[in-house]
């Protein structure tokens, strides 16, 4: 049977190439889409972890990502959390998100170093300016920039003062001051990061800032809990995205595994003719079509993984400040599954007609 099955795909060379390569594009839908996706969310947890704040507390009705809310709130909030119990450390942010969607973020670089350390300056320095601007990294690799490198942001020229070591929060921060002329929101705040004497307190401090008259409507929340719900499950529309992606992927696959194994038998009338005469059980003509297409499944698979590897290396490359989930075992298997059980679901249909064929009728079709 399996010399049989070979000899089948490999006498219509072209047909099975399309539906490898059908397959292919279905695993590398799901395994680039999905990568980037979970990546960019992996990438931004990783940022906020690194800038060592224990607590963040946002204005009345802002959601977990507070990019987009500018500078809503008084900065003299800060002192009122500075005077907290087990408050080390307050550092008010303003953040802006640009035309490309890169979140900007404002800092006092006195209050915010205090938080997770000093920054690991790589080259240059600290602002000497109002405008100055510190660039992280993978931020230089991408767009080719030195220190002395002018930069327009949000509208005016920056110098780019000092290059840091990337995951400190953000790509590109200027001196909170010049953020908050720009926006017009001078001495606001987007959010405030609160460091700790120790991360254990963040639950009690919660509720003593909570039951502070005028914020007891501020989202406060540990960077525990923050990391904690920033999953696929969790983000709204990331979850329903994936599961499309999916599905546009596997209705892909099936559709053309099932056209070619329907015009495959199609074409192949006689010879299933054939096999009937010559004592070919409706079993072995239905195991016969659906491993198959369970090899061209198989084969796709290979493909789009290989792909799917070289995809996410060029984006990488092209993009470094695009972060792709490195390729996994479990999405791997996930891809696998998907795509060899629409292959083969996609067979089905195509694999019962062929066996209920009637043999005489088979041999005598021209």
């Amino acid at each position: 049977m399996n010399k049989m099955i070979v000899a089948n795909l490999t006498n219509r060379p072209l047909r099975s190439l399309i539906s490898i390569t059908a397959v292919a594009v279905e695993v590398t839908l799901i395994l680039l889409i999905v990568g980037l996706a979970l990546g960019i969310l992996d990438d931004n947890k990783t940022r906020q972890k690194g800038t060592g704040a224990d607590i963040m507390v946002r204005p009345p009705g802002s959601a977990n990502f507070s990019a987009f809310s500018s500078a809503p709130v008084s900065i003299k909030i800060g002192d009122i959390l500075a005077k907290q119990q087990h408050v080390v450390d307050v550092a008010p942010v303003v953040l802006q998100t640009t035309n490309t969607l890169e979140v900007l973020t404002g800092i006092d670089l006195a209050s915010y170093e205090k938080l997770g350390g000093p920054f690991q300056y790589l080259k240059g320095g600290p602002f000497n300016g109002p405008y100055d601007a510190i660039v992280d990294d993978i931020y230089t690799a991408a767009h080719k920039v030195k220190v002395g490198t002018v930069l327009p942001i949000l509208g005016h020229d920056f110098r780019v003062s000092g290059i840091v070591e990337h995951g400190h929060g953000a790509r590109r921060y200027i001196p909170i001051h010049t953020m908050q002329d720009m926006l017009g929101a001078e001495n606001k705040a987007t959010m405030f990061y609160v460091k700790l004497d120790n991360p254990a307190n963040a639950d009690l401090v919660s509720q003593e800032i909570k039951a502070i008259p005028g914020l007891s409507g501020f989202n406060v929340q540990s960077m525990r809990d923050w990391l904690s719900i920033m999953s696929p499950d969790n983000i709204p529309g990331l979850s329903i995205f994936i599961k499309v992606v999916i599905g546009i992927a596997m209705i892909i696959g099936f559709i053309v595994i099932f056209q070619s194994m329907y015009t495959s038998v199609m074409e192949r009338t006689r010879e299933i003719g054939i096999l009937k005469s010559l004592g070919a059980s409706k079993s072995y003509i239905v195991r016969l079509i659906l491993r198959e297409s369970a090899l061209l499944g198989v084969a796709g698979v290979v493909v789009g993984i290989g792909i799917s590897v070289a995809g996410r290396a060029g984006l990488v490359h092209q993009f470094p400040t695009l972060s792709v989930l490195p390729l996994t075992f479990k999405w791997a298997l996930y891809a696998t599954i998907i795509a060899v059980g629409g292959a083969i679901l996609g067979a089905v249909y195509p694999a019962f007609k062929a066996a209920q064929k009637d043999p005489i009728d088979a041999l005598a079709y021209e």
